[in-house]
C-alpha cells in the first residue's frame, strides 16, 4: 500500500516526500523533471535514510501512468504535477490546459480503473483572483484572471463532478498561498529550471549577484508601504499540511486554505531577508504588473479546526532557510 506523489521531485513535492517518509509512509514518486532536478531524489533519500520507487513519467502519458498503477498497490495520490508560471500561461494557454487539465484527467481515469479513489490536490490561491476582501476564506468568490488559475479551478470542478457521480471518491483540495523557504539542512529548496517567477528565488539571485537587481513591481498600492501584500508560508509547514490532509481524508470534496493568516508586503520580505542574513538585496522600483492584487492573504482557520494543522514558521525563518539553501547550492 503506497502513496503516489506526482511531481514529487519538485519544490513542494520533495519537501512533502520528506515529511511522508519521516512519518513512516511508503511512497512512489513520478516526475518528468520539467521543472525539477533528479538531484532532489537523492537528497530526499539522504535526509530520511529511506528508499522509494521512482518513475520518470509524464502525467499526460497514459501508458506510463497505467504501468505505475499496474505494478504497485496505490491507495492514495498526492497530485503536485503541473505547469505553474502565470506569465507563461498567458502566453501559452493551450500548453497549460493540455498539461494541467488533460494530464489530470488521464490520472483520474487510471485511478478509477485501479479503484484508487483518494486524492490530495495541489490547488492554489490564484482561484480567488483579485479578492474582494481579505482575509480570504474558502467561501470567498472565485474569479480567476489567468490560464494557470483557470486550470486549477477547472480541476477543482472536475473533482466535484466526479464526486457527485461516484460517492466513493475522496478529494481534499489544498489552496496554497505563497510557499517560500527550504529544508533546515540547506540541502532541499526551491531550485526552478530557467528564469524564476516567484519572489524568493529572485531575491536569492539578487543577493548572490547572479542578477544586478530585483524589480519591485509598483510601490503605489493602497498598503502601508505601497507594495503588494501576500501570505508567505514556509514550505515545510505546507508539506505538513498534506500529512494532515491524508490523515483526515473524508468522502466527497473538502477544500482548505493553507496559509499563515498574516499578510507580508514585498518590501517587508526584502528588508527582513537583508536583516536576518546580513546581506544587501539591490532592487529598483518599476511599474505595476497587470493583474496583481494589492492584498491577498488567507483565513486558514478551517484547516486548523478540521485538520488540526497550523503554520508555525515565521518570515524570518523562511528568509534564513532560503539563504542557507542558496549558499549550500551555489551552482
Amino acid at each position: 500500500m503506497s502513496i503516489l506523489i506526482t511531481g514529487g521531485a519538485g519544490y513542494i513535492g520533495s519537501h512533502t516526500c520528506v515529511e511522508l517518509l519521516n512519518s513512516g509512509r511508503e511512497i512512489i514518486i513520478a516526475d518528468n523533471f520539467y521543472n525539477s532536478k533528479p538531484k532532489a531524489l537523492d537528497v530526499i533519500k539522504e535526509l530520511t535514510g529511506k528508499d522509494f520507487k521512482f518513475y520518470e513519467a509524464d502525467i499526460c502519458d497514459k501508458a506510463a501512468m497505467e504501468e505505475i498503477f499496474r505494478e504497485n498497490n496505490i491507495t492514495e495520490v498526492i497530485h503536485f504535477a503541473g505547469y505553474k508560471a502565470v506569465a507563461e500561461s498567458v502566453r501559452e494557454p493551450l500548453k497549460y490546459f493540455h498539461n494541467n487539465v488533460y494530464g489530470t484527467m488521464v490520472l483520474f481515469e487510471i485511478m478509477g480503473k485501479y479503484n484508487c479513489k483518494k486524492m490530495v490536490f495541489s490547488s492554489s490561491a490564484t482561484v480567488y483572483g483579485i479578492p474582494e476582501s481579505v482575509p480570504v476564506t474558502e467561501e470567498s468568490p472565485l474569479f480567476v484572471i489567468n490560464p494557470y488559475g483557470q486550470t486549477k479551478l477547472m480541476i477543482e470542478n472536475i473533482c466535484k463532478d466526479i464526486s457527485a457521480s461516484d460517492n466513493d471518491w475522496s478529494f481534499t483540495l489544498l489552496r496554497y498561498f505563497n510557499p517560500v523557504g527550504a529544508h533546515e539542512s540547506g540541502k532541499l529548496g526551491e531550485d526552478p529550471n530557467g528564469i524564476p517567477n516567484n519572489l524568493m528565488p529572485i531575491i536569492l539571485q539578487a543577493a548572490s549577484g547572479k542578477i544586478p537587481e530585483l524589480n519591485l513591481y509598483g510601490n503605489d498600492y493602497p498598503t502601508p508601504d505601497g507594495t503588494c501584500i501576500r501570505d508567505y508560508i514556509h514550505v515545510v509547514d505546507l508539506a505538513k499540511g498534506h500529512i494532515a490532509a491524508l490523515e483526515k481524508m473524508q468522502k466527497g470534496v473538502n477544500i482548505y486554505n493553507l496559509g499563515t493568516g498574516k499578510g507580508c508586503s514585498v518590501l517587508e520580505m526584502i528588508e527582513t531577508f537583508k536583516r536576518v542574513n546580513h546581506i544587501n538585496v539591490p532592487y529598483k522600483i518599476t511599474g505595476r504588473r497587470p493583474g496583481d492584487a494589492a492584498e491577498c492573504w488567507s483565513d486558514p482557520s478551517k484547516a486548523e479546526r478540521e485538520l488540526g494543522w497550523k503554520a508555525e514558521l515565521d518570515i524570518e525563518r523562511m528568509c534564513r532557510d532560503s539563504w542557507r539553501f542558496a549558499q549550500s547550492n551555489q551552482e
